[in-house]
């Protein structure tokens, strides 16, 4: 008896929670990353067959909403089976993020991923100052349009209070290891945009009580001129971005497919530039990657 209740309570933490290590101290091989941007990083194309297989359970993905058709509770972590933002979004670049880098890292080392992202609205959709403490509630009452209030509210109109709530349940857990954004559309020629990503990162990490040395920023370009982005031009701000932030490196979509309306990844585009985020934090961790 006392076999089988043991491993109902290891099955209901595989499936809706972590466990900790030393008596509830945060597990350091356990590495935790910030995800948020607008419609690239909530994810654009539907995942397919391929993509819901096979996802190793030591790549797991902490709910920021309730998820109530897939049984997800907000604060809970999951194995990282897409969607990994909210219901009926799609594959992102973080979903081949986290299985790049389970598949390099030692067996022992776990990978969470944490997403809050806002898309839906195309080229007018979710801008940077969606994430600046300063901006935000102005952001909400005057610039957001319609179609944005149903996200804003899941995240209680707040985006980054959100992400910054969620991240504390996950740091009771593990480490935070870096933070990813994949954001631009928006603000597409706007030469202050690194710099209001700067305000980003620096908030999270005071808030966070974390040190950039150890928590770099990964930055993917949008859909790229070889694909005939529509956007295209302002990954020549993005490229900018470690001027202005030292411990930030850029992730390159060159090559990405994107899907017909020029602005979006495709399933295979999300793939790749997954990869390339792996690849580059890896790298940046003092990992060797394959």
């Amino acid at each position: 008896m006392k076999k089988i209740i043991l491993g109902i309570c290891m099955m209901c933490v595989s499936v809706g929670g972590w466990a900790q290590k030393d008596g509830g101290k945060p597990d350091p091989d356990f590495y935790v990353f910030l995800c948020f941007g607008q419609s690239n990083m909530e994810g654009n194309a539907r995942a397919e067959i391929r993509d819901m297989n096979g996802v190793d359970e030591r790549f797991r993905m902490m709910a920021a909403v309730d998820d109530a058709g897939r049984k997800r509770e907000k604060g809970h972590w999951y194995t990282a089976v897409p969607p990994l933002c909210r219901a009926n979004t799609g594959l992102t670049p973080v979903d081949y993020f986290g299985r790049t880098l389970v598949a390099t890292l030692p067996k022992n080392v776990r990978v969470g991923v944490i997403n809050v992202a806002i898309g839906g609205g195309g080229i007018g959709g979710c801008h940077i100052e969606t994430f600046m403490k300063d901006s935000i509630s102005g952001y909400v009452a005057h610039r957001a349009p319609d179609w944005m209030k149903a996200p804003l509210k899941a995240y209680a109109n707040n985006p980054y209070e959100h992400l910054v709530e969620i991240a504390r349940l996950a740091q009771k857990d593990g480490v935070i290891k870096g933070i990813l954004v994949h954001q631009g559309e928006s603000n597409t020629g706007d030469k202050a945009w690194p710099e209001k990503v700067k305000m980003v990162y620096e908030s999270l990490l005071k808030d966070l009580g974390l040190k950039a040395k150890d928590v770099p920023l990964l930055a993917g370009e949008v859909v790229h001129a070889d694909q005939g982005g529509v956007c295209a031009s302002m990954n020549n701000i993005i490229r900018t971005l470690p001027q202005v932030i030292p411990t930030a490196d850029v992730v390159s979509s060159a090559g990405c497919t994107c899907a017909t309306d020029s602005l979006h990844f495709d399933a295979a585009g999300y793939r790749e530039l997954g990869r390339r985020y792996a690849e580059k934090m890896l790298f940046l961790l003092g990992k060797n990657s394959r």
